[in-house]
């Protein structure tokens, strides 16, 4: 835990603890409830006296790690003990980003002058299938939005921006994720080279109206395209008609 405790006292926000929310527990006594508590309620329930006692020892002798699980230059995996709003006590996993990392962003990236929007076919191996998808990438240390939409158009597209939008932020999962991710349109000068190192396979350019029908007909089902989308059209970025 002592890696844990560092990061508390660094990165103090993310330990918050609001009234009526989920505590986090810093108390070693309830911390060592917590892990063995939050151990059992993840096993199944054992059928028979004597198997439940035995998981119950094997949840005292060998409970859960709690703290930070794994930490990379993307994503730092925590798993808090906490205490429940209606008092259970158990671990919590959640997926925080590098203390020291600027907000990933999203680009909906719009080439001509009618504005048409550029999708990348992108194998993601989560899924382990291919998504239409805008471009998106993680936020580098210091830089600013424009910089990181610069570096991900670049790198992902061949890409240069003429003119950037802000659309807002959006958090992807707040079940799960603290990342707060920053959305953008970039008008674009052309489609180059695309990196086909991040299993990117194909770029189409379609007009506005056909990307919105993707996402109607279910051939866009990434959430951050579809957030791209939606925030672009409530920020007037083109007419009903979907001309800019």
């Amino acid at each position: 835990m002592n890696r844990y405790e560092a990061l508390r006292r660094s990165e103090p926000e993310w330990f918050r603890n609001d009234p009526g929310g989920i505590e986090i527990l810093r108390d070693p006594a309830l911390v060592r409830r917590a892990r063995r508590e939050g151990t059992e309620a993840q096993r199944d329930a054992p059928a028979g006296r004597m198997a439940a006692l035995w998981a119950r020892l094997r949840a005292r002798m060998r409970p859960v790690p709690a703290g930070v699980v794994s930490a990379n230059r993307y994503v730092w995996y925590l798993r808090d003990p906490v205490r429940f709003p209606d008092g259970r006590l158990g671990l919590y996993d959640r997926l925080l980003p590098p203390p020291d990392s600027s907000p990933g962003v999203v680009v909906l990236p719009l080439l001509g002058p009618e504005g048409e929007v550029v999708l990348i076919e992108h194998y993601r191996h989560a899924t382990r299938s291919r998504h239409w998808e805008v471009v998106r990438g993680f936020g580098d240390p210091g830089a600013t939005g424009e910089e990181n939409v610069a570096r991900e158009l670049r790198e992902e597209i061949g890409a240069t921006p003429t003119r950037v939008t802000a659309l807002g932020t959006v958090h992807p999962d707040t079940g799960l994720l603290a990342q707060r991710v920053e959305l953008y349109a970039a008008f674009v000068d052309g489609v180059g080279e695309l990196e086909t190192g991040e299993a990117i396979g194909r770029a189409v350019v379609v007009p506005v109206r056909e990307a919105e029908a993707m996402v109607a007909d279910g051939a866009i089902t990434d959430g951050f395209t579809i957030a791209a989308l939606y925030r672009a059209r409530l920020a007037g970025l083109w007419g009903p008609d979907g001309h800019t």
